[in-house]
This record gives C-alpha cells, sequence and structure tokens, in this order.
C-alpha cells in the first residue's frame, strides 16, 4: 500500500511544478503572425515619428545670421602683427593675423580639439595650440598637426575703404 501512495504524490508534486511554470515550449518557441506584424507596425510607427521630429526641428531651426562688425582699420596691425577681438558675440574670442602687405586673415581662438586659446607663431607661420601641439595653416585654418580633427572657424572678412569688417564665419563654433 506504501507503494500505490507514493506514485500519486510523486504524480502530484509534478504536476505542481507545471502549473508554477506553465511554460509550453512547443507554442512558445514561434512567433505567431499578429506578434510579428504588431511588432513591425510599432516599430515603424516609431521610426516615421522620428523622422517627423527631426524633419520638425530642422524646419525650426533658424540660420544663424552674424553681425557686421568693424574689427581693425588697415595698416592698424604691422605684417605680422595680430590682434585679438570678440566675434559673433562676446563670449567668442578670434584672432586677426596680417599675413601681409595686402592680406589678412581672422579665425577663431579657439582650438577645434579642447577649445584651448591658439596663438599665432610668426617663426613658423602658423597657428598653435599649446595643450596638446596642434597646428593649424595661417593660410585656411587646416589641421597641420596633432588631435584637432576640424579646420578652425574662419572670420569672414570685406574690406571697406580703411576699414576690416567681421561679416560671418564659415565652419562650425565650438560651444
Amino acid at each position: 500500500m506504501a507503494n500505490s501512495g507514493d506514485k500519486p504524490a510523486a504524480r502530484n508534486r509534478e504536476s505542481l511544478w507545471k502549473d508554477e511554470f506553465s511554460i509550453f515550449q512547443e507554442r512558445e518557441r514561434f512567433v505567431s503572425r499578429r506578434q510579428l506584424i504588431k511588432f513591425l507596425t510599432l516599430t515603424s510607427l516609431g521610426m516615421f515619428v522620428g523622422n517627423v521630429w527631426i524633419l520638425f526641428r530642422s524646419w525650426m531651426r533658424r540660420d544663424s545670421t552674424f553681425p557686421r562688425q568693424e574689427i581693425a582699420r588697415i595698416g592698424e596691425i604691422p605684417v605680422g602683427g595680430v590682434k585679438l577681438f570678440r566675434y559673433p558675440n562676446p563670449k567668442e574670442q578670434c584672432l586677426l593675423v596680417r599675413t601681409s602687405e595686402d592680406n589678412y586673415v581672422a579665425y577663431s581662438q579657439k582650438c577645434t580639439h579642447l577649445s584651448c586659446a591658439v596663438y599665432y607663431s610668426r617663426e613658423d607661420n602658423q597657428l598653435i595650440c599649446p595643450c596638446h601641439n596642434g597646428r593649424f595653416s595661417i593660410r585656411d585654418g587646416a589641421v597641420i598637426q596633432g588631435p584637432p580633427t576640424r579646420a578652425l572657424p574662419h572670420v569672414i572678412l570685406e574690406r571697406k575703404g580703411q576699414e576690416l569688417i567681421a561679416i560671418g564665419m564659415s565652419g562650425k563654433l565650438e560651444s
């Protein structure tokens, strides 16, 4: 009689386990069409909403307008000389370099690597960042050596009589 009582108890323990973890592996292995369609629909809807948001933000973005600002007078600085000025806003330090008798160039003074202040080296005829020895071309602000990967933002200059006027920026300003 003891043997006949043990089998139902063992069966009850097994069925109790199956009741608590009622996982039907045969059915769980496959995804139903309804689940697949629901997943694809929700994913597509999420991607559509994301693209609409990006489109909306690009429409709302205003093009940057730069003020016209007199920064120097012709002949004010000697050939190879430098003048510091702030443009396009009071927080942005820039430098104007007179490279020859008739040529002036201006760049943002922030290095594009870690925003250290660059300076003009007359001996090397380059803009140098002392933090990591980054070097930029004085002609176009392009990276010559070092960790920076982007050129310095260039201040667009206009000559009006004896005045040098900053009219805009080309390149990305660092924040």
